[in-house]
C-alpha cells in the first residue's frame, strides 16, 4: 500500500476502506481516474450530483489520500478548484490485513 502521510499502514488500510465504501465516491474516483483531472462544478454535472455533496465526497477521498485537488484561477479570475486522482495502489489480501491491523493506532476501535 502506497500512500503519502503520516499515518500507519493500518489506519491508511481502514480510511481507504472507508473512503470508497459509498457509490458516489466510487464514481467520483472512477470519473477522475477516466476522464482526468476536473473541476467541482463540470465533474458535479457529469456525476448528476450537487457541487455540496461532491464536495464532502471529495473530502472524504482527498482526507484517504486517494484523490488532491488544486485551486487555479481562470482565465476571467474565477477560482476553480480542481481535482484529480492520487495515485494509490494497494492489494487486499489476508496477509496484508493482518500486516495493517498490526500498525493501527488502536486496533479495538469499530
Amino acid at each position: 500500500m502506497k500512500a503519502k502521510n503520516k499515518r500507519s499502514d493500518g489506519d491508511q488500510l481502514l480510511a481507504m476502506l472507508a473512503a470508497l465504501d459509498n457509490p458516489h465516491r466510487l464514481r467520483i474516483v472512477a470519473a477522475l481516474a477516466e476522464g482526468g483531472r476536473n473541476y467541482v462544478s463540470q465533474l458535479a454535472r457529469e456525476l448528476g450530483i450537487s457541487r455540496p455533496l461532491l464536495h464532502l465526497h471529495l473530502q472524504k477521498l482527498e482526507d484517504a489520500g486517494l484523490v488532491r485537488s488544486q485551486m487555479e484561477l481562470s482565465a476571467d479570475g474565477k477560482a476553480l478548484n480542481f481535482f484529480d486522482v492520487a495515485p494509490f495502489d494497494f492489494t487486499l489480501t489476508p496477509a496484508a490485513v493482518a500486516l495493517a491491523v498490526r500498525s493501527m493506532s488502536d486496533p479495538e476501535r469499530t
